[in-house]
C-alpha cells in the first residue's frame, strides 16, 4: 500500500509540476490566452490576455464570457452568441481562426484582433470548451493601411506621370518654334526686357498680340528663364476644346463622372504642379469656367469632376488672347474680376507691319530654315523681294510670312527666291479675301500648272521637278500631301 502511496504521491507531484510548467507558459506568452467551458464561463486567463482587454483575471474567472468580453466583426457588428466563432468551436469540435474581428476592452476602447478557437477534449473524447490565443493587430492594421496609402501614392503618381508622358509625346509632335526671338526693333526690345522682368517671379502674366505674332514663343521664353524651367510648361488651348470637355482637360476627372469616362484623368493644372500653364486664347474660354479659373487663381485649389476633395497645386498661370478683353467684359462676355487676376503682369507684342525693319531677318531665318528641310541652300533673295514683303500690311504677323517663305522655298527652282514666284504668292493671299484661297492652295495650283506644263513627265532635263528645283521624290510626296491628281483632259 506505501508503494501505491508513493507512486501515487509522484504523480500528484508530476502533475503539479506541469501545472506550474503550463502557468509559466501561459503567463510568459506575449498572445493573449484564455479558456472557456462548454457553458462558455471563462476558465482561466494569462496576463498578457488581461493587459490586453483591460480586465482582472479574477473579474472573468467564473463569468459567461459572452456576456463580459465583447467582440464584433470588422465593421463593428456585434455577434449573436450562437454565432460566435469562439462558442462555435466547442459545439462543432472544429478549429475556428478569424482573422479581422474586434475585441473591446473594459473601458469601452476596441482593438483590432486576429485569434483562433480551439476546442478542448477530455479523455474519452467528449468537447469540454475551448482555448482562444488572440493578439493586437493595430500595428499590423496601421501598416497595412500605409501600404494601401503608399500604393495609391504610387498608383496615382504612376497616373500622372503616364498623363505627362502621353502630353510631352502630344507636345513632341507640334510644329514649335524653339530658336531664338528674332529681332532688331526697339519695340520687340523693349517686350523682351519685361520678359527679364518678370521671368524671376510667380506673378500672373497676360500676352496680348494678334494672331501669327508669336506670343507662345514668349511664353516659353518666360518659362524658361524661370525657376519653374525644369518642371512641365503645360498647354491649354481653351479655343480649341468643346465647352462640354474642357472642363475635364483642366481639371481631370473621376472614373465614371459622366458618360464615357472609364479611368480616371489627370489634369492639365495638375500636370503643371510645380511648373507653369499656358492659357492660350483665354478670351474664348466659356463664362462658367471663368468662374471656376478664377477660384483656382485665388485659391490655388481645384476638384477633379467626380471628387469633391479639392486638389492643391503650386503652378503660375501665364495666358494669352488676341480680343480686346476690356470690349469682351462691356459685352458680358468676359468676367471683370477674372480679368483683373489675370492682367498683373500684361504684355503687348507689336503687330509685324509696326517692324517691318524684322522682316529680311526673318526672311533669311526662314529661308535657311525651310531651304534645310527640303535639301536647298537659299542663299540670294532679291532687294525687290525684301521692299515687296516690307510693303504688305502682313494681317497674320509672323506666322503669316513664315508660311509665304515656306512655300516659296519649295517652288523656287535654285539657290535665289525668285521675286515673280513670291510676289505671286503675296499679291494672291492679299488680293482674296480671308475665306479664300490658302496658301496651301496657292501651293498645290503652282505644282499643277508646272506638272501640266511639263505634261506631268516628273523627272528629267524638261520634267517638273527640275522646273521646280526639287528631288523628284520630294515632289511626288507633295503631289500626293496636296491631293493632286492628273486631268482626264491633259493628253
Amino acid at each position: 500500500m506505501s508503494g501505491d502511496a508513493t507512486e501515487r504521491k509522484r504523480a500528484e507531484e508530476a502533475l503539479e509540476q506541469l501545472r506550474r510548467q503550463n502557468e509559466l507558459i501561459l503567463r510568459a506568452a506575449g498572445e493573449g490566452i484564455y479558456g472557456l467551458d462548454v457553458h462558455g464561463n471563462t476558465t482561466f486567463v494569462n496576463p498578457a490576455a488581461a493587459r490586453m482587454i483591460g480586465w482582472k483575471a479574477e473579474e472573468l474567472i467564473g463569468e459567461p464570457q459572452h456576456d463580459i468580453l465583447h467582440h464584433s466583426k470588422s465593421d463593428g457588428t456585434p455577434y449573436p452568441k450562437e454565432e460566435c466563432p469562439i462558442y462555435t468551436a466547442f459545439r462543432d469540435g472544429a478549429v475556428h481562426h478569424v482573422t479581422d474581428e474586434v475585441f473591446w476592452r473594459k473601458d469601452g476602447t476596441s482593438f483590432p484582433v486576429e485569434y483562433i478557437s480551439t476546442p478542448i477534449r477530455n479523455e474519452r473524447g467528449k468537447l469540454v470548451g475551448a482555448v482562444v490565443t488572440f493578439k493586437d493587430i493595430t500595428e499590423r492594421k496601421r501598416a497595412e493601411q500605409a501600404l494601401r496609402n503608399a500604393l495609391n501614392e504610387v498608383e496615382q503618381l504612376k497616373s500622372r506621370l503616364q498623363a505627362e508622358n502621353i502630353y510631352l509625346q502630344e507636345e513632341i509632335k507640334l510644329d514649335h518654334n524653339f530658336e531664338e526671338i528674332i529681332s532688331r526693333s526697339d519695340a520687340l526690345k523693349m517686350v523682351l526686357r519685361k520678359v527679364e522682368q518678370v521671368a524671376s517671379t510667380d506673378a500672373t502674366v497676360l500676352i496680348l498680340g494678334e494672331t501669327g505674332t508669336g506670343k507662345e514663343l514668349f511664353v516659353r521664353a518666360i518659362h524658361n528663364l524661370s525657376l519653374r524651367k525644369d518642371r512641365p510648361l503645360v498647354k491649354v488651348n481653351c479655343a480649341a476644346l468643346p465647352p462640354g470637355l474642357i472642363e475635364s482637360e483642366l481639371f481631370g476627372h473621376e472614373k465614371g463622372a459622366f458618360t464615357g469616362a472609364l479611368s480616371r484623368k489627370i489634369g492639365r493644372f495638375e500636370l503643371a504642379d510645380g511648373g507653369t500653364i499656358f492659357l492660350d486664347e483665354i478670351g474664348d474660354l466659356h463664362l462658367d469656367l471663368q468662374a471656376k479659373l478664377l477660384r483656382v487663381l485665388q485659391e490655388r485649389a481645384f476638384e477633379r469632376l467626380g471628387n469633391p476633395r479639392p486638389i492643391k497645386v503650386d503652378v503660375r498661370v501665364i495666358a494669352a488672347t488676341n480680343r480686346d478683353l476690356k470690349k469682351a467684359i462691356t459685352a458680358g462676355n468676359f468676367r471683370e474680376d477674372l480679368y483683373y487676376r489675370l492682367n498683373v503682369f500684361p504684355i503687348a507684342l507689336p503687330p509685324l507691319r509696326e517692324r517691318t525693319g524684322d522682316i529680311p531677318l526673318l526672311v533669311r531665318h526662314f529661308a535657311r530654315k525651310y531651304g534645310q528641310k527640303v535639301g536647298k541652300v537659299i542663299d540670294k533673295i532679291p532687294q525687290k523681294v525684301m521692299t515687296a514683303l516690307q510693303a504688305y500690311s502682313w494681317p497674320g504677323n509672323v506666322r503669316e510670312l513664315e508660311n509665304i517663305i515656306e512655300r516659296a522655298v519649295i517652288l523656287s527652282p535654285g539657290p535665289t527666291i525668285e521675286p515673280d514666284e513670291l510676289l505671286d504668292l503675296v499679291h494672291t493671299i492679299e488680293a482674296q479675301p480671308t475665306t479664300s484661297l490658302t496658301l496651301e492652295e496657292v501651293e498645290r495650283n503652282h505644282i499643277l500648272k508646272v506638272l501640266e506644263e511639263a505634261r506631268w513627265r516628273i523627272e528629267g532635263k524638261r520634267g517638273a521637278a527640275v522646273r521646280l528645283g526639287l528631288n523628284p521624290s520630294t515632289l511626288r510626296s507633295r503631289i500626293e500631301k496636296l491631293n493632286i491628281q492628273k486631268s482626264q483632259k491633259t493628253n
